[in-house]
C-alpha cells in the first residue's frame, strides 16, 4: 500500500534517549491579521459531538458492513444520543437554570447552542427512522428475519401472545390511573412508559380518562415467537406490541381509547461536593438520584395526540424544543437485542482470534519477556491476554512482593480483579486505586471496591475532585538480590469486553526511569506529599499540558520541516489547539486523527493551511491516544490515557509515555500512516465544520485502515 511512510521521515531511526522538551516559547506572528482567539476560528463543542454520533449512524446505510452490524450502528446512535441529552444538554440547562451561563470559545452562549442542538438533532433522530424503516427493516424482511406487527399475527400467534402476555407481563405490570389520589408517578430516566385513555367509570366510580403504564424494565422489549407459530425465519415482535394489544386487560371493565408509548430521558450527572470526608457513602446517594434527575427531552409515538404530548411536556417541564416524536420504538438502543435473538452468523462480522507476538509465545514467564524487551500490543487485533497472565502470573510467583494498579473501568466478571484478590490472599502487598466517578459505571465500580477490600487489597479512591483516568500497574519482583520493577501503561481501561471492541495500545516494561516515575506516581495517589519530579513521563494535572505545548512550539520553530501527528477521540482545549494554529502558520504540517469532538478549524487561509483533521469510524471504535512529533528527523512518540481536552490536560490524573524502543516506535509510525492512507473509512473534517466521508479516487485501491490492521496483525481478511 501507499503511505506516509514511504517518505523520508521514516527512514530516520528514533533517538532513545529522553526529548529535549524546552519551555513553551512565544513565536512572531506571521505578517497577517489573523486572530489565532477569535470565536469564529473554533466550533462548539456540543454540535461537533452530534457530528460525531452523525457519523456513527450513517454507518447503518454503508453495505460493507454486515446487516446485523448495520442495525448496530443505529441502535449505538440512540445509545450515543442518549449519553448527550443526558449530560451535554442536561449541563447546558443546569448553566442556564443556576444563571452561571458561561460563553464558549466559539462565542455561542447556552441558550443558542441549546437551540441549535433541538434543530440539528431533530434532523439526525428523524433520519434514524427513515433508515430503520425504510432501509434496514425491509433489508432484514428480505433475509427472513421479520418484526411481526400486531396487524400481522396470524391466529396462532396472536393467542401465544395472549398467554404470554398473561403469564410474564400482566403479572409485573403496575397501570397507575391518575386521579386526586394517584398523581402522575415519578418515571425513572430513559423507562419505557405508556400513556393511555381511558372512557368509563373503574369499581370506585372514579372517572379519570387517563392511566400511566409503566413497563418493567426487567421485562425484554423483543421476544422472539417460536417456531411452531410461525411459517419459518426469525419472528419478533415488541412488548410494546403485545402491550397495546392487551391494555384492556389492565383496566378491566373500561374502555382502552388509545395506547401511546414515551420516554423520558432525565439530567444523569452526579454532582459531589469538593470537601467530602467519605465519597464513596456521598457516591451512593447521589445515585439514588440519578434516575430521577431534570427531565430533558421527551420521545413519544407519532400518532399520540396533541393534548397528551403537551400534557407530557407540561408534567415534566418541557417545552416544544424538548419533544421527539418517533415513527417505531422510543428506545432503539433496545434493538440491540435482535443479535443475540437470530442465528444468522452470516450478517454479522465473523469472528476472529487476536495475534500474540512470537516474542510472548516463546516465553513461559512474562517478567522474561519483558526483560529482553519492551513489548507493545494494540489491541483488538493483539490479544489482550498477556496483560491479564502478568497479573495471574505476578500473583502467584513467590517473588513478586508488591502490586499497585489503577482501575476506571474492568467489567464485573474480571480476571485482572480475580489476580488482584489471589495475590492479596497469598500475602502480596495488593492496592488498588478506584475511580468510584467513572460515568456509567459508579455503582459497578463501589461494588468492586468492596470485593477487594475483602480479600485483603487496599483500596484507595484517588483524589477529590481528579478522577484518576490514567492506566497504570507496578510491579515489584525481587530478582537476584534486588528488586526489579515492571510496568503496564495502557491507552484503555482494564476492560476484556472493550479490548475486544475498542482500538488501544498497551506498553510493558522494566525500564528503571519509567518503572520509576509510575511508583513516585502511585506514591502521589496513595499517599500526600509535593508532586515528586518525574523524568520521562508527562502527568497531569502538573506537566501533561505544559510539555505538550512545548513539544508543539519546538516543532513551530523548525517550520516546514516540523512534523505533528496527533490521534485523540477529542480536541477542545483551547491553548492546544492555539500551539496548533501557532505552528501551522510557521509551515508545520500537521495531521490530526480525531474519532469524536474537535473544536479546531482546519483549511483556514492564514490560519490553518497546514492542518488536516480526519474521523475513523469502523467495526472498532477508535481510542488509542498517539503524540508524534517529528523533531527534526529524530522523532519524539508518546502514547497517552489523555485526549486533548481541558478536563484530561488540566484536571485530570492521566499519563503520556515514550515508546523510545526504534522498532516499537517505528511501529507506531506505521500505524499512524495506516490511518493517514485510509480512503473509506475516514471522514475529512472541512472549514465550514461539516465532514466529508473520504472515497477511493478512479482506479485507487480501496483502503480501509481497521481491515488494514486486522491483516497485519492477526493475518484476517475480512
Amino acid at each position: 500500500m501507499t503511505t506516509e511512510s514511504a517518505n523520508q521521515e521514516n527512514a530516520v531511526e528514533p533517538h532513545t534517549g529522553s526529548p529535549s522538551v524546552p519551555a513553551p516559547v512565544e513565536l512572531p506572528e506571521p505578517d497577517n491579521d489573523v486572530n489565532v482567539a477569535a470565536a469564529e476560528n473554533y466550533f462548539n463543542r456540543e454540535l461537533s459531538q452530534l457530528q460525531f454520533n452523525y457519523r456513527v449512524l450513517k454507518q447503518a446505510l454503508d453495505t460493507t458492513h454486515p446487516l446485523l452490524n448495520r442495525l448496530m450502528f443505529c441502535c449505538i446512535f440512540s445509545s450515543n444520543m442518549d449519553e448527550f441529552f443526558e449530560i451535554r444538554v442536561a449541563g447546558l440547562r443546569q448553566q442556564i437554570k443556576y444563571g452561571r451561563e458561561t460563553l464558549g470559545s466559539d462565542g455561542m452562549m447556552p441558550e443558542e447552542v441549546l437551540g441549535e442542538i433541538s434543530r440539528v438533532a431533530h434532523e439526525y433522530i428523524h433520519e434514524q427512522y427513515e433508515i430503520l424503516n425504510n432501509v434496514l427493516i425491509p433489508e432484514m424482511e428480505r433475509e427472513n428475519i421479520h418484526f411481526v406487527r400486531r396487524r400481522e399475527w396470524t391466529a396462532e400467534q396472536a393467542d401465544w401472545v395472549r398467554h404470554y402476555f398473561e403469564d410474564e407481563i400482566l403479572p409485573v405490570v403496575s397501570p397507575i390511573g391518575l386521579d386526586p389520589s394517584h398523581p402522575f408517578p415519578r418515571l425513572v430516566n430513559k423507562s419505557l412508559n405508556f400513556i393511555v385513555e381511558l372512557d368509563g367509570k373503574d369499581a370506585f366510580g372514579r372517572e379519570t380518562g387517563m392511566a400511566i403504564v409503566p413497563a418493567p424494565r426487567s421485562l425484554p422489549r423483543l421476544v422472539r415467537l417460536p417456531d411452531e407459530v410461525c411459517s419459518g425465519g426469525e419472528n419478533l415482535v415488541f412488548l410494546s406490541s403485545m402491550i397495546h394489544a392487551h391494555a384492556e386487560e389492565l383496566f378491566p371493565g373500561m374502555e382502552v381509547k388509545g395506547c401511546y408509548q414515551f420516554r423520558l430521558t432525565r439530567n444523569a450527572d452526579l454532582e459531589l461536593e469538593e470537601d467530602l470526608e467519605d465519597l464513596a457513602s456521598a457516591l451512593r446517594g447521589e445515585l439514588l438520584s440519578r434516575r430521577f434527575g431534570d427531565g430533558v427531552r421527551l420521545e413519544v409515538a407519532d400518532n399520540c395526540p396533541e393534548e397528551l404530548v403537551h400534557f407530557l411536556l407540561r408534567e415534566f417541564g418541557l417545552t416544544d424544543r424538548d419533544l421527539y416524536k418517533v415513527h417505531g420504538p422510543v428506545n432503539l438502543t433496545r434493538l440491540m437485542a435482535v443479535g443475540g435473538l437470530v442465528d444468522r452468523p452470516d450478517l454479522t462480522y465473523s469472528n476472529f482470534s487476536p495475534s500474540i507476538p512470537r516474542v510472548i509465545r516463546s516465553k513461559d514467564s512474562m517478567f522474561d519477556a519483558i526483560r529482553k524487551r519492551p513489548l507493545l500490543l494494540l489491541h483488538p487485533y493483539e490479544n489482550f491476554s498477556p496483560v491479564v497472565d502478568l497479573l495471574r502470573q505476578a500473583a502467584k510467583d513467590a517473588q513478586v512482593l508488591a502490586i499497585r494498579q489503577t482501575l476506571y473501568r474492568t467489567g464485573a466478571d474480571s480476571e485482572i480483579v480475580e489476580a488482584l484478590m489471589d495475590a492479596a490472599r497469598r500475602g502480596k502487598e495488593v492496592t488498588a486505586i478506584i475511580e468510584l466517578r467513572a460515568r456509567f459505571s459508579e455503582a459497578e465500580n463501589l461494588e468492586l471496591a468492596s470485593r477487594l477490600q475483602e480479600a485483603g487489597v487496599i483500596v484507595v479512591y484517588g483524589v477529590v475532585g481528579y478522577k484518576c483516568h490514567a492506566k497504570m500497574i507496578l510491579i515489584v519482583r525481587r530478582e537476584e538480590g534486588r528488586l526489579r520493577r515492571y510496568v503496564h501503561l495502557g491507552t484503555g481501561n482494564y476492560h476484556a469486553g472493550n479490548a475486544r471492541l475498542y482500538t488501544d495500545y498497551s506498553f510493558m516494561t522494566c525500564d528503571e526511569s519509567i518503572s520509576d516515575d509510575v511508583n513516585k506516581l502511585f506514591q502521589q495517589l496513595t499517599g500526600m506529599g509535593k508532586a515528586l519530579k518525574i523524568k520521562k513521563l508527562f502527568h497531569s494535572p502538573f506537566t501533561l499540558h505544559t510539555r505538550l505545548l512545548a513539544l508543539v512550539d519546538r516543532e513551530a520553530e523548525l517550520g516546514a520541516k516540523g512534523r505533528i501527528i496527533f490521534k485523540f477521540n477529542a480536541l477542545t482545549e483551547r491553548e492546544l489547539i492555539k500551539a496548533l494554529y501557532r505552528a501551522s502558520r510557521a509551515g508545520v504540517k500537521i495531521d490530526l486523527i480525531i474519532r469524536g469532538v474537535c473544536c479546531l478549524r482546519p483549511e483556514v487561509p492564514g490560519l490553518s493551511d497546514n492542518i488536516r483533521v480526519r474521523s475513523i469510524i469502523g467495526r472498532f471504535l477508535e481510542h488509542t491516544r498517539v503524540y508524534y512529533f517529528g523533531n527534526d528527523g529524530r522523532p519524539d512518540v508518546y502514547c497517552s490515557s489523555a485526549d486533548g481536552m481541558e478536563r484530561n490536560l488540566l484536571n485530570r490524573v492521566e499519563t503520556a509515555f515514550p515508546i523510545e524502543d526504534p522498532a516499537l516506535s517505528a511501529r507506531l509510525r506505521e500505524d499512524l500512516d495506516t490511518y493517514l492512507a485510509d480512503n473509506c473509512q475516514s471522514w475529512i473534517l472541512q472549514s465550514d465544520g461539516s465532514y466529508v466521508q473520504n472515497q477511493p479516487a478512479e482506479g485507487e485501491e480501496r483502503l480501509a485502515s481497521q481491515l488494514v490492521l486486522l491483516e497485519r496483525l492477526t493475518g484476517t481478511s475480512q
